[in-house]
């Protein structure tokens, strides 16, 4: 928790408390393996890491609506937005003021996306 407060901006750090308890468990998890395989990454970097599932928040689906989601596709709107979460939290961050390196990270572009990709699927 103390590397997330000392990560993430105040508007951001208020858009990660607005994550459910799984998800921000989740980013700091991913946080870890991220940090692991990448040590030297700078600190907007890490800030996207932390935030990169934070646009499933405007979707409202509980956690096993979102597995249904997953399984059957964007049929409906909150579906929809809940597949396109990447975007919507860039569109978050953005409106937060994040960097453009944390937003690239939320959206798996630039150097360091693709790291948290594979942080993620791990």
């Amino acid at each position: 928790m103390a590397l997330v407060r000392e990560t993430l901006a105040e508007e951001e750090l208020l858009l990660w408390f607005r994550m459910c308890r799984a998800d921000r468990s989740h980013s700091v998890m991913v946080a870890r393996r991220f940090t692991t395989a990448e040590p030297h990454a700078p600190q907007d970097a890490l800030a996207g890491v932390f935030l990169h599932d934070v646009g499933k928040t405007v979707s409202g689906l509980s956690v096993p609506l979102r597995i249904v989601a997953t399984l059957v596709g964007p049929r409906t709107k909150r579906f929809a937005s809940y597949h396109d979460h990447e975007r919507i939290g860039a569109q978050l961050l953005c409106e937060a003021g994040s960097s453009l390196l944390t937003l690239e990270t939320v959206l798996g572009r630039g150097r360091w996306g693709p790291a948290l990709r594979v942080a993620d699927d791990l």
